[in-house]
């Protein structure tokens, strides 16, 4: 298209209210000749604010198509890590439990388990280890709840009792903190307080605490020395 064409076309597309980036998507020029064909032709105020407006869509309509395929791309993965990771033998369940109690587990005690979390899907499998590794019936499970004084006791302590799959007569008598939920809630963590369950069970304690030590004894030199290899690089 020859020059003066393509100007026409830049002044025709301009008085029908496009901005500069759409009239150089029309027809290809670079922006310095269309400042220099259009600075006698600014758009009206109102359809400045509108092409504005325009923008804050199509912005939105990006972060929407760019959090579908997040969504696309996340489900992908979460499904492939469930064919890796499940069913577990008995010998990968006991070595999860094993960790998790290793990071979260009370390790001070040598003659109980107990682990204390705010997240129901932790407590929940923490139950299931003890039962199926472990072979504690739930009837041995102690359960006591960290909450909050604006708290519906009675709610909360039929919310942990269903994930437990344990009756309310197993929990100990809650503690109640004498603040307010809100002040950790509106930090995204889990609003139902902080759930502590365990047994007491000497033998079993010393068995958990020794597979910790086992493996401490066994990776921590390794760990210890990829630090040190490390540092010196």
């Amino acid at each position: 298209m020859a020059y003066f064409d393509l100007k026409n076309k830049a002044l025709n597309l301009r008085e029908q209210g496009m901005s500069y980036s759409q009239i150089k998507q029309a027809i290809h020029v670079s922006k310095s000749t269309l400042s220099s064909w259009l600075k006698s032709y600014p758009l009206p105020e109102a359809r400045i604010r509108e092409l504005r407006d325009n923008s804050q869509i199509r912005i939105e309509r990006c972060r929407e198509t760019k959090r579908k395929k997040k969504e696309v791309r996340l489900n992908y993965c979460l499904n492939n890590e469930k064919r890796k990771l499940f069913p577990f033998t008995n010998k990968e369940l006991y070595m999860a439990g094993v960790f998790l109690y290793w990071g979260e587990g009370l390790k001070t005690a040598n003659s109980s388990l107990y682990l204390s979390n705010t997240d129901p899907s932790i407590i929940k499998f923490f139950a299931l280890w003890l039962m199926k590794s472990l072979k504690v019936p739930k009837q041995k499970f102690h359960v006591q709840l960290h909450l909050y004084s604006d708290m519906d006791i009675n709610k909360e302590i039929s919310f942990w009792s269903e994930v437990i799959g344990v009756p309310t007569t197993q929990f100990i008598k809650p503690y109640i903190k004498n603040t307010f939920s809100y002040n950790i809630n509106h930090k995204g963590r889990f609003g139902h307080g902080t759930c502590t369950l365990g047994i007491g069970n000497a033998r079993l304690s010393e068995k958990i605490l020794m597979a910790i030590k086992a493996i401490s004894e066994k990776y921590g030199p390794v760990v210890q020395r990829l630090e040190q290899l490390s540092y010196k690089q």
